[in-house]
């Protein structure tokens, strides 16, 4: 087994120092800051059951392939010799699927028991994010508001005690959801 994963939710400072954004050990130049805002990092059980569902329909469609096709194979081979042998066989495949089905409840269960974040976000003019939440909402409001004041201000400095949010982009919706027309080579989902 591997090392257990960080906790979800840690705490951290963040600091605005000598024009430098410190959200715990990482350091985000002011001037390199693109956004910062304000969201609720959900959950992505609508894709997890999806996906859940599509694995047990295709584990479950290999398994009965599978299964067919070690009786067609046993049943030929035993008309010349008259026994079965087919059975060992079948079990594993059976096996793996009630395994592989366990393993997709365990994925499943961990994305439904996740629960919603109200974070703050600052988004680099590169492709990093921080991304820190509170159990006070307004406190990450008035922090988007001392940071923007930061970025106008070269004077401005000030440390606040948040905590550090570890989001799987497996389990959570990160960002904007853009809708987008025209243009080549784009990827995306257009919900109606």
């Amino acid at each position: 087994m591997g090392a257990p994963s960080p906790p979800l939710v840690h705490a951290v400072d963040l600091r605005v120092s000598k024009r430098l954004l410190w959200v715990g050990p990482a350091a985000y130049p002011l001037e390199n800051i693109a956004r910062v805002f304000t969201f609720v990092l959900r959950p992505r059980r609508k894709e997890a059951i999806t996906l859940f569902c599509k694995r047990v329909a295709l584990t479950l469609a290999l398994a009965v392939g599978m299964t067919v096709l070690i009786l067609l194979v046993d049943a030929v081979a035993s008309i010349g010799r008259g026994e079965s042998s087919g059975g060992p066989f079948i079990f594993l495949v059976w096996l793996g699927t009630v395994g592989g089905f366990v393993y997709y409840l365990l994925e499943l269960t961990q994305v439904l028991s996740a629960r919603s974040h109200f974070v703050l976000a600052v988004e680099t003019s590169g492709p990093s994010t921080a991304m820190v939440t509170s159990r006070d909402p307004g406190e990450l409001i008035q922090l988007v508001g001392r940071i923007a004041h930061a970025i106008d201000h070269p004077e401005a400095e000030f440390t606040v005690r948040v905590e550090g949010i570890n989001a799987s982009p497996q389990i959570y919706h990160f960002g904007d959801n853009v809708n987008m027309y025209g243009g080549s080579g784009n990827v995306g989902i257009a919900n109606s």
